[in-house]
């Protein structure tokens, strides 16, 4: 193990990876909570929110953390596996105080915090001692000059302040994965949240709302402008527009969809004339179509599109034109596996799967299930009556329908061993300090 340093700055510990003694990985830094008590005196860092394996976050006191590097966070193992519920003296760096507009006392200079360093004092408490601050951008300057600063030498980090920005948790919800960032805006107040969701662009709040429960999509389309929600749900896969339209007000989802571009709006009201918990409500209508001409390497050009999920890459659909759903007759499938393996200059159509049947857009949930077990699929196609191809269900489309409304909150989860503590570490009490 790393000797812990003496200033560890928070913004970059987020996402590391919590180990016990053993070396074994029992969850993600998500948060640092500290006690902001008054402007003067240094405030004492209480613990890191965790996640743990279900997405589940728990609070980790500082006296269960032994060491703090770069790369990871070790603990002494003995971890209160009770969902973290913030109190009412504690403070959320990242969700609360990252963007916060301090002044600098010897200057005047107002600007915006960006990062917040803690270390260890001589008692062995963490406490944050320095704030990094950037003032505004001047002129053409695109990012103002920044400071690192002693706790003591800003003020305004106490008293929350209502107008606060996002810039800087926003930059940071771009670089995590949209599960991890929905984890992330799903925990912050309501009015942080607001502003987040006001700063990130349409692309990256479609990804995030994706993976959100679904009274946290209405809540956050709610809050949005009539223009700027249809744009969002334009931005998201038609099956999940489709799904959480139906969770809004008949009124509003009408209206949602007559502000929507005609060609996305006309694939999520045919996903929702599906009855629900069938094969067409939630399959996916732009799965890889090829014409029975495409080569190989088309093939492989196309399944590289890096916002196609591993699941929709797995299968390359061969249909007569049209090409776009619905299709002409549905040839036949080419698993991704199998191309690899042709020469890039051959046909697709010559290395087409006919071994496995189609499903209906009627198929119900049981059925959808039973087909992708039985031919080892993780994505099959959906065709009409007369054999054209309407979309394909994904295994995760799939589970997204079998597992219950709240699992994101309620997975199943693996309990997190309790370990005797390394040698020398604090005691074996776990809990809230």
């Amino acid at each position: 193990m790393s000797i812990t340093p003496s200033r560890v700055y928070v913004a970059r510990l987020v996402g590391l990876p919590v180990f016990d003694p053993q070396g074994d990985q029992v969850g993600k830094v998500r948060d640092v909570v500290v006690g902001l008590r008054t402007q003067q005196s240094q405030p004492r860092v209480l613990g890191l929110v965790a996640e743990v394996f279900g997405r589940r976050r728990i609070f980790v006191p500082m006296t269960r953390v032994t060491n703090v590097d770069s790369s990871h966070v070790y603990t002494t193992g003995l971890l209160n596996l009770r969902r973290f519920e913030q109190r009412a003296n504690e403070t959320l760096v990242i969700a609360q105080v990252l963007d916060r507009t301090v002044t600098i006392r010897e200057s005047g200079v107002r600007g915006a915090v960006y990062d917040v360093a803690m270390e260890q004092a001589r008692n062995r408490d963490w406490i944050v001692s320095r704030v990094a601050v950037v003032e505004p951008g001047r002129g053409l300057r695109r990012r103002g000059q920044s400071h690192v600063l002693e706790w003591s030498e800003v003020e305004g980090l106490v008293d929350i302040e209502e107008s606060q920005g996002a810039s800087h948790l926003v930059a940071a919800i771009h670089e995590m994965r949209p599960a991890d960032a929905a984890a992330m805006l799903h925990d912050l107040p309501v009015e942080r949240r607001s502003a987040v969701v006001a700063a990130l662009d349409d692309e990256r709040l479609a990804d995030v709302l994706e993976e959100l429960p679904e009274e946290d999509q209405v809540d956050i389309l709610e809050r949005l402008d009539n223009e700027r929600a249809a744009d969002v749900l334009e931005e998201m896969s038609a099956d999940d527009a489709a799904d959480l339209i139906a969770e809004l007000p008949p009124d509003t989802g009408a209206l949602l969809l007559e502000l929507m571009e005609p060609e996305e709006a006309e694939d999520v009201r045919r996903l929702m004339s599906y009855e629900e918990e069938t094969a067409g409500a939630m399959m996916t209508p732009e799965p890889v179509i090829l014409g029975p001409d495409a080569t190989v390497a088309d093939a492989l050009a196309h399944v590289r599109r890096p916002e196609l999920t591993p699941s929709l890459a797995a299968l390359v659909y061969v249909c007569r034109q049209p090409l776009e759903t619905p299709t002409g007759r549905l040839l036949g499938v080419a698993h991704i596996q199998r191309l690899l393996r042709e020469p890039p200059s051959s046909l697709v159509a010559g290395a087409l799967d006919s071994s496995m049947d189609n499903l209906r857009a009627e198929a119900r949930i049981g059925e959808v299930a039973a087909h992708l077990a039985t031919y080892n699929l993780v994505a099959a196609p959906v065709v009409d009556e007369e054999g054209r191809l309407l979309g394909a269900v994904t295994v995760d489309d799939l589970l997204d329908h079998m597992l219950p409304a709240n699992w994101r909150d309620d997975a199943p989860r693996p309990e997190v061993p309790a370990r005797e503590p390394a040698p020398g570490a604090p005691g074996s009490a776990a809990g809230r300090p």
